[in-house]
């Protein structure tokens, strides 16, 4: 047998811990080249020569491209991406307020209906009726027009 088998005490703990930083370097570099690809794309005061001409530099020369952009447009780089999570946070606050609001509460004057309704089947007695409508009209504040909103009060 020619062969020579390795086992781990033949591989030394130096040269692990290199293999492993290397390792770390190579990955923490990627994700380097991603966010800042990420950021050229998501730069709306780029033009598409400006995105494309950015790209090719960083594709084509991945070393010397990634550390002229960070030197170049690097300190804008957080601004945008906290730019794009407010967005984003905006976005999706908007759609559970739209989707919360057309199964859930809707404006005093619906849950009023909704109370007059049950009130008429014989469900609820005219005093309940009557705390229901306090705590309806407590829930939505002044009336619209006053300038003090129409938001319900949490």
């Amino acid at each position: 047998m020619s062969t020579q088998i390795y086992l781990a005490y033949d591989y030394p703990l130096l040269s692990m811990f290199w293999t492993l930083l290397w390792f770390f370097l190579w990955i923490m570099w990627f994700i380097l080249l991603f966010r800042i690809i990420g950021d050229i794309f998501r730069d709306d005061g780029l033009s598409g020569w400006g995105k494309t001409g950015w790209l090719v530099l960083v594709i084509v020369l991945p070393f010397v491209g990634v550390f002229i952009y960070l030197i170049a447009r690097g300190k804008g780089m957080g601004g945008r991406e906290i730019k794009h999570a407010r967005a984003q946070q905006q976005a999706f606050d908007s759609y559970i307020r739209e989707t919360a609001g057309g199964g859930g509460r809707g404006t005093s004057a619906d849950e009023l209906a909704k109370l007059s309704e049950i009130r008429a089947r014989g469900d609820i007695t005219d005093e309940e009726f009557r705390r229901a409508k306090e705590l309806v009209l407590a829930d939505y504040g002044p009336p619209a027009g006053t300038g003090t909103g129409t938001e319900p009060r949490q």
